[in-house]
C-alpha cells in the first residue's frame, strides 16, 4: 500500500506526490506535513527537498531504508520511518505531525531532535 492511499484512507488530504526534487518544489500548495524519501528519481535529493519545505514550516517525516543518509536534517523534521513500513506507522506519524497523537511508543517511528511536533 502506498503512502498516498494510506493517508487518504485515514482522512488526510494529499496535496502532491513528487518523484523528484523539481516536482516536489514546484507544487503550488505548501503542505503542512511531508513524507520525504531520501532517494528520489533524480538522486539523493530528499534531504534538500525537506530543507526547502522547512523554509515554509512544513513538518517532515523521512521515509528511508538507510537513515544514515539523512543529511542535512531539516529543522522541522520530526523523525523517520524505516522501509519497509506499515500503514499504521504512516498513520501514526501523520497524527503526530498533526499534533493529534504521541508516536513515541511506535516501534517503526524514530524521533529526531526530541521529535517535537
Amino acid at each position: 500500500m502506498d503512502i498516498e492511499r494510506i493517508l487518504a484512507d485515514a482522512g488526510y488530504t494529499v496535496t502532491a506526490i513528487a518523484a523528484d526534487r523539481q516536482t516536489a518544489l514546484s507544487s503550488p500548495v505548501t503542505p503542512d506535513i511531508a513524507f520525504v524519501d531520501i532517494n528520489l528519481r533524480d538522486g539523493q535529493t530528499g534531504p534538500i527537498v525537506a530543507n526547502e519545505l522547512a523554509n515554509f514550516g512544513t513538518k517532515v517525516f523521512y521515509v528511508t531504508a538507510n537513515p544514515a543518509q539523512i543529511e542535512p536534517i531539516a529543522p522541522t523534521a520530526i523523525g523517520y520511518i524505516r522501509k519497509p513500513f506499515s500503514a499504521e506507522a504512516i498513520r501514526a506519524a501523520a497524527d503526530l505531525a498533526a499534533n493529534d497523537a504521541n508516536a513515541s511508543g511506535h516501534a517503526e517511528i524514530t524521533l529526531l531532535r526530541g521529535g517535537s511536533a
